[in-house]
């Protein structure tokens, strides 16, 4: 039976839950992409000869996609309707997902998960919306649970899904396997969900969305460049400029459009600024730091696969739970305390791996990770909500898409910037020249003792093991101090949404993104 408050809407011959089931498929593995790939790093750059800036573009280029292009799908959704959105990101993430799994090379594959990403945002930015329209009444709240549980069931699966197919496969079947899941949906999608769009055509806002993503491409560039060409090369400062340029040419857009990607009057909002900061740094110190963990658990430590994420599994894993179980608990409580105090507990998880050394394992990491899944689990849930509370309602839409952006834009700067400081430390901690460092921060460990003469392989291999575990402390370091600090201010400055919404009004327009 379908809740008495409203029918739910379902295509004809179906299941009531059979759109719930194509929403949750699709957003399952959007998200499962986002982690799968960092157990196979390794694996990728002996198979592709990819460097550090290589493998990072790998994880970075996805991300990157799903930040910049989220707001701007989400116009193009509303005007040309949800369900046809989703089926083209659906059909884009199976295509990209083959030329990923084929790429001979990994500039191919760099371009490859780029496209990916883009069909990722295509599905993310509509999966709302479609809720809202196959639901209503209790049957949407229990549809908002399953949707929820998915998203972080995807992300806590991610690390041992890749660990179970690398270590019996070849690393290319973690793209494969997208392909036969996505057909199906696809399916699925076309028989069961309904379309929607805004009832008055709404103008999508191109130059905007154009100068933003140019804008999040340049900044990522140049903080993944500046591992190798430093911050003051020719290509960092120039990237840099791109982006300013970008980024003033987005606002002086979004100033004069009818129909704006992004009501700039809700960057007036104390608290929003607050919450988008709050986001990126709880991308930053929660999960830009994982692939460099990967890489240190099985280029030095020798660990297979799937033990390398079982590692990682207390981050995801608790933060499942912890969302679930303290959901309901945390539901009305102050944004201060559930963002801020998340953000905090994160950073305090990230400062627990302080101590790695030369002398470190597997178990050293654990303590720290199951604090950031704690903290994790607390402030991912609470975010959107916080962002949506700060804005006039018509624009809580807008706000979540806004934040979303914020998360995934601060996971792909936080790969590059946390990189950065990764790269350099190795380079200083190990002996041996930036040749030797370069090639162990790539995942070529194993290959650099192989070709050192066999009486000096013992000293060397001390050596690795004290330069990574030594740059990982370090990267974490920054990691933590970016969480405790951002914890604190969004504690101690963030308004309650209903101070914040006697504010100043914010400005005419379309409210616009479910």
């Amino acid at each position: 039976m379908t809740s008495s408050a409203s029918p739910t809407t379902v295509a004809p011959g179906h299941g009531r839950w059979a759109p719930l089931l194509a929403v949750c498929l699709g957003t399952f593995m959007l998200l499962l992409d986002v982690s799968i790939v960092n157990v196979a790093l390794p694996d990728m750059a002996t198979a592709l000869d990819a460097s550090f800036t290589g493998l990072q573009w790998v994880v970075d280029a996805y991300a990157l996609a799903l930040a910049a292009l989220l707001l701007l799908v989400g116009s193009i959704a509303d005007a040309v309707g949800r369900r046809r959105t989703y089926l083209v990101g659906l059909a884009v993430f199976v295509a990209a997902s083959l030329v990923c799994g084929i790429a001979p090379s990994v500039g191919l594959l760099v371009a490859a998960r780029f496209v990916q990403g883009a069909g990722a945002a295509a599905m993310l930015a509509t999966t709302i919306a479609l809720l809202n329209t196959a639901y209503h009444g209790r049957d949407l709240g229990t549809a908002f649970g399953i949707w929820g549980a998915t998203s972080g069931a995807a992300v806590a699966a991610g690390p041992i899904m890749g660990g179970l197919l690398t270590q019996g496969l070849p690393w290319r079947w973690i793209f494969f396997v997208n392909i036969p899941i996505g057909l199906a949906t696809i399916v699925m999608a076309r028989r069961t969900l309904s379309e929607s769009r805004l009832p008055q055509r709404p103008r999508i806002d191109w130059a905007g969305g154009g100068a933003f993503t140019l804008a999040a491409a340049a900044l990522t560039f140049a903080l993944v460049r500046v591992a190798e060409e430093g911050w003051g090369s020719g290509q960092t400062l120039g990237a840099l400029a791109v982006c300013v340029a970008a980024l003033g040419a987005f606002v002086a857009v979004e100033r004069r459009v009818a129909e704006p990607m992004l009501d700039l009057a809700m960057l007036r909002r104390r608290s929003f600024v607050l919450v988008l900061i709050a986001a990126a740094l709880l991308s930053i110190s929660a999960f830009a730091g994982l692939i460099y963990v990967s890489i240190w658990l099985q280029t030095v430590l020798d660990l297979g696969a799937i033990s390398a994420g079982l590692v990682t599994l207390p981050l995801s894993g608790i933060a499942f739970f912890v969302a679930g179980g303290l959901g309901r608990m945390l539901h009305g409580a102050s944004p201060r305390w559930t963002v801020g105090g998340g953000l905090a507990i994160i950073g305090v998880g990230d400062l627990l791996m302080l101590g790695l050394d030369g002398s470190s394992g597997w178990a050293a990491v654990l303590p720290g990770l199951a604090v950031i899944g704690v903290g994790a689990g607390i402030a991912i849930p609470t975010v959107v909500a916080a962002a949506m509370a700060a804005v006039p309602r018509e624009r809580g839409g807008m706000a979540a898409g806004a934040v979303n952006t914020g998360r995934q834009l601060g996971f792909a700067a936080g790969i590059g910037m946390l990189g950065s400081i990764f790269s350099a430390r190795v380079d200083a901690l190990l002996p041996g020249g930036a040749e030797i460092a370069h090639a162990v921060t790539s995942g070529g460990s194993a290959a650099v003792l192989a070709a050192a003469p066999a009486g000096s392989r013992a000293t060397l291999d001390a050596a690795i093991h004290s330069a990574v575990g030594g740059a990982l402390g370090t990267t974490f370091l920054v990691a933590g101090v970016l969480g405790v600090i951002g914890g604190a201010v969004v504690a101690l400055l963030l308004r309650e949404p209903a101070a914040e919404r006697a504010a100043e009004p914010v400005g005419e327009g379309v409210g616009a993104r479910a």
